[in-house]
C-alpha cells in the first residue's frame, strides 16, 4: 500500500492537470503579458506617409569649400588590366579628394540627420543607378532612400565585382561580366556611409549613403547642393567627405523660404 504523498498514476495525472491550470491562470492574469497586442503592431505598421505642405515648404542650399592647400591628385596604376588603361589613356588619377581651382569641394554627401523624427516618407520607385564605367564606379558618391531600388550596371568590356561592405545592412558582393543584365538590390536600414569596392580592381571605390528620408544630396564640382521641399523646422544636417570626415550644422528653415548654408571643411 502506498503512503500518503506517494504518487501513483492518478496522483501524477492530477499534478499535471493542476500545473496546467496554474500556467493558464498566470498567463491570463492582467498586467503580466509581455506580448505586444496585434492591433498595436498593425497600427504601427500602418503609419501614413508624410506629405509636405507645398504652400509652406522651404529649402536648404549652399556651397562646400575646402580649407587648406589644394591636394595634388595621385596617379592610379591600372597596368594589371590593359582595357582599364586604355579607358583613361593612361592618365587615371585618384578622386578621393577633388578640389576645384576656386576651392570648391565636390562629392560630399549632405543629408538631414535630425529634425524629421516621427515622419515616414514614401519610398521612391525609380531606381538609383551605379555604373561600372571606365573601371570606375560612377558616381563615386551617391545617396539612396531605404528600400529604394538600386540598379547596378557594367558598361565596361571587362568583368567587375561590386562589393558593398555594409555593417548595418546585409553585406553582399556580386561579379558582373561585360554585357550582363543589370543587378537589382535594396538597402533596408539607414547607414551613412557604405563603402563599396571591386574585388577584381583594387582602385575602384564608391560610397553609398542610405537614409530614411528624401533629403540628401551630393555636392557638385562647384561645391553646390540643394535640399528642396522641406517642412519648416529646425534641422541638423551632416556633411560627409571620404577624406575629411563629417561636419554637422544646425539649420532653421522658415516657411516658404530658402536657407543658405556655407560649409568649410578643413584639410587634415
Amino acid at each position: 500500500m502506498k503512503k500518503i504523498g506517494q504518487s501513483g498514476p492518478l496522483g501524477s495525472w492530477s499534478s499535471v492537470f493542476c500545473a496546467g491550470l496554474l500556467a493558464i491562470a498566470v498567463g491570463c492574469s492582467p498586467g503580466k503579458s509581455k506580448v505586444e497586442p496585434v492591433a498595436d503592431r498593425v497600427q504601427e505598421a500602418a503609419v501614413p506617409a508624410f506629405h509636405v505642405d507645398s504652400s509652406t515648404a522651404g529649402s536648404i542650399s549652399g556651397t562646400i569649400h575646402f580649407s587648406g592647400r589644394r591636394p595634388v591628385q595621385k596617379k592610379i596604376d591600372m597596368s594589371e588590366d590593359p582595357a582599364c588603361v586604355e579607358a583613361h589613356h593612361g592618365r587615371a588619377v585618384d578622386e578621393s579628394l577633388v578640389v576645384s581651382p576656386t576651392g570648391a569641394l565636390g562629392n560630399a554627401f549632405v543629408y538631414v540627420k535630425k529634425g524629421l523624427e516621427g515622419k515616414r516618407f514614401e519610398t521612391p520607385a525609380t531606381p538609383v543607378v551605379i555604373d561600372q564605367n571606365g573601371c570606375w564606379f560612377r558616381p563615386r558618391v551617391l545617396g539612396i532612400q531605404t528600400n529604394q531600388p538600386l540598379q547596378v550596371i557594367n558598361s565596361d568590356p571587362v568583368t567587375h565585382n561590386i562589393h558593398p561592405m555594409a555593417e548595418v545592412n546585409r553585406e553582399w558582393n556580386h561579379s558582373q561580366g561585360a554585357g550582363d543584365a543589370p543587378l537589382a538590390r535594396k538597402f533596408t536600414k539607414p547607414e551613412v556611409m557604405i563603402r563599396v569596392k571591386c574585388n577584381i580592381h583594387s582602385w575602384m571605390h564608391a560610397f553609398i549613403g542610405v537614409v530614411d528620408n528624401p533629403y540628401f544630396a551630393v555636392s557638385k564640382e562647384d561645391g553646390s547642393f540643394t535640399l528642396p521641399n522641406l517642412p519648416p523646422g529646425d534641422y541638423t544636417i551632416e556633411i560627409w567627405q571620404e577624406s575629411l570626415g563629417t561636419h554637422e550644422q544646425q539649420v532653421r528653415v522658415a516657411p516658404h523660404s530658402n536657407t543658405l548654408v556655407n560649409v568649410l571643411l578643413k584639410g587634415k
